[in-house]
């Protein structure tokens, strides 16, 4: 637990203070874990294909506190990321994955062999990261896992873990709070942290924002975080084929189907190489769809030559979770969620319009 001070109140001449606890989901061995970490060590941070600015952020949030305690820290990402997040502090130390660099592959393999701790951020299941699941999976290393995804894998020896948080960036947050050590947040760790939380609850748009996370960003700002440069970087700093794909969609790709109040888009190889899309361009597409008044259920397929990407957004009780899982070998929370197919991107949407009506009296109702 820890508090946040409200500020002065004065009543009938006597000034109090106000204090809000906040219950974080604290780890059950905390101790064990803070005296484990007491010392130096070898410790890789992995997080899961293609992280968004939550996984980045906590990632290189929780790196920079690791470094202050006189630890020797690599982060691995399983693939690369958008541009648009490498403004992040330790960027520039990041070991992404690539198909075409094999080197990098040997070079991450042999951090993990070596590591005497492996920190799992922003993913449930060993399989979202790829060939690095199987060599976390096999390594001595001491695992931790920090997470808020539905059905998490018991893999790990250390968890922090729950589905009421709105972003892991908050959990970093909030396991920093409880081993005593916010001391160490200086504003580059804060901007990355606040990144996290921002866009995992869209701008603390989400129904995921409690008031624990506008605690938690209040908290961060006063650390130093910077709300505008960060969204200016994140929301603001867009390519043209970026804003002239997004045009395309929303003007030729949008599809609504009223009897389902459901949206879909969907977007070939062609198509993607007709805009030069990078990493990350196609993000935040899926939610334009729920912003279509009375959609309930929203969702993106793009080909990605060696599979179709699926990424679902929903409203209310309606969980996108449950579909991916069921029926897209994917998952995430009850309205996010993300999945694949290897099936071509015409037999994927004639797949999805096939089961909608096994759906259709949830997405009706009220």
């Amino acid at each position: 637990m820890f508090y946040l001070n409200a500020g002065p109140l004065s009543i009938s001449g006597y000034a109090l203070t106000i204090k809000i606890a906040i219950f974080a989901p604290s780890m059950k061995n905390l101790q064990a874990f803070k005296s484990l970490i007491s010392s130096p060590k070898r410790v890789v941070i992995v997080t899961h294909f293609k992280p968004d600015a939550d996984a980045l952020g906590s990632s290189l949030g929780l790196a920079g506190i690791l470094i202050k305690k006189g630890h020797s820290v690599s982060v691995i990402t399983p693939s690369n990321y958008p541009d648009f997040l490498s403004w992040m502090h330790g960027n520039d130390s990041v070991l992404a994955l690539s198909n075409d660099n094999p080197e990098i592959e040997k070079k991450a393999e042999q951090l993990i062999k070596d590591a005497e701790m492996v920190f799992c951020l922003d993913f449930s299941s060993l399989s979202r990261i790829n060939s690095l699941g199987e060599l976390i999976r096999k390594s001595s290393a001491i695992k931790v896992l920090i997470d808020h995804h539905l059905e998490p894998e018991d893999f790990a020896e250390f968890v922090q873990w729950t589905t009421s948080s709105a972003s892991t960036a908050g959990l970093i947050f909030e396991l920093i709070e409880e081993l005593g050590d916010k001391h160490l947040i200086d504003q580059d760790i804060a901007d990355c942290l606040y990144a996290g939380l921002m866009t995992d609850t869209g701008g603390f748009r989400h129904n995921n924002t409690r008031q624990k996370e506008f605690l938690i960003a209040s908290e961060l700002v006063g650390l130093g975080a910077n709300p505008h440069e960060t969204a200016r970087k994140i929301y603001d700093t867009n390519s043209l084929e970026r804003l002239r794909l997004t045009g395309f969609v929303l003007s030729q790709k949008l599809v609504v189907l009223p009897e389902f109040n459901t949206a879909y888009m969907t977007l070939s190889q062609e198509e993607l190489k007709t805009f030069g899309v990078q990493t990350g361009d196609t993000e935040g597409l899926v939610n334009y769809g729920l912003s279509v008044k009375d959609v309930k259920l929203s969702v993106m397929m793009y080909d990605r030559k060696e599979e179709i990407k699926l990424s679902f957004r929903s409203l209310g009780d309606f969980s996108v979770n449950d579909m991916a899982r069921k029926y897209f070998d994917g998952g995430g929370h009850r309205n996010a969620a993300g999945g694949s197919s290897k099936l071509s991107l015409e037999q994927t949407l004639k797949k999805f319009l096939e089961i909608l009506p096994e759906y259709k009296v949830q997405l009706n109702k009220e």
